[in-house]
């Protein structure tokens, strides 16, 4: 049986050279066509023969103008997310700007308005600096509060400025109460695997004292520390009881670390309760604020 291989080379050489030769006389032939035969000619060469080839650059213009027109359409949308990025956080910046005011305005003249720095650097994570310092009458221990409640406490004053812990700090710790005053406890940090699950806990409330979720938990005034009735945070449920005499509740915090930025820190001795500055129809977390929720 003979066996079939490809087709010589030098036949499809042949070939291509006949069609050549015949095109090429097709053109030379068309050429000598008066200008309506040449059209005719053309006309019925687009609708046969070119037909496909006409077909697919008209798809590829197209495809080519789809593209410009999508690059166009994602620059567009790229700068309008931009700036709807910046007028959220304007408008954010403007509410906290608000609220601060409205909160100096209760609390007085006893209370420095500054702007809370995070260092950034490695082991600093719960502290920060603000920009006033002793020239401005801030005293070691003075409270850092902002509309939503306690933010911390400074720990080391400077001329220009000061540096504070906030409640995530492994040495924090605050004599609480429930608002109504009927139920005492310290608050302090509990840490987590990671500082992101880091959380407060009401620790030392009697077993037998009815505590319920969303109480809203204030300083106590106990310790010469903190004023009466700065806001800390709200029940969140409980954590853990110790024997049948003790029970230690998580706390949902008024003001999460790193979220305030404009602050009020205390000058000089006020009175030594605060509940006033804190009304209750305006205690309210940093989330609540953020969607208009209680206390808005």
């Amino acid at each position: 049986m003979p066996t079939y291989g490809n087709e010589p080379e030098t036949n499809g050489r042949q070939r291509d050279f006949v069609v050549a030769g015949i095109i090429l006389v097709l053109a030379l032939f068309t050429s000598y066509l008066s200008e309506a035969s040449q059209q005719r000619v053309s006309a019925a060469l687009q609708v046969s023969v070119l037909r496909p080839f006409i077909a697919t650059q008209a798809r590829l213009a197209d495809s080519r103008l789809r593209a410009t027109q999508i690059d166009s359409l994602t620059a567009e949308l790229d700068a309008l997310s931009a700036m709807m990025s910046t007028h959220a956080a304007l408008v954010d910046e403007n509410r906290t700007l608000r609220d601060l005011m409205d909160l100096g305005a209760r609390a007085g003249t006893n209370y420095q308005p500054a702007t809370v720095l995070r260092p950034g650097t490695a082991g600093s994570e719960s502290m920060f600096l603000v920009d006033v310092g002793s020239d401005h009458g801030i005293q070691r221990g003075s409270p850092v509060v902002s509309p939503q409640g306690l933010v911390g406490v400074i720990r080391e004053v400077r001329p220009g400025s000061s540096v504070g812990m906030d409640w995530s700090h492994p040495e924090f710790r605050a004599s609480a109460m429930l608002a109504d005053g009927t139920t005492y406890g310290m608050v302090e940090n509990r840490r987590g695997r990671f500082r992101e699950e880091d959380r407060l806990v009401l620790n030392g409330v009697a077993y037998n004292e009815p505590v319920g979720p969303g109480i809203v938990v204030v300083t106590s005034g106990l310790g010469d520390v903190f004023p009466r009735g700065i806001p800390i945070g709200r029940i969140d449920g409980l954590a853990s009881t110790q024997g049948s005499w003790l029970k230690i509740y998580w706390l949902e915090p008024m003001v999460h670390p790193g979220s305030a930025t404009h602050v009020l820190v205390l000058t000089s001795e006020v009175s030594p309760d605060v509940s006033d500055v804190w009304p209750s129809d305006s205690i309210r977390t940093g989330e609540e604020a953020a969607r208009g929720g209680p206390g808005s």
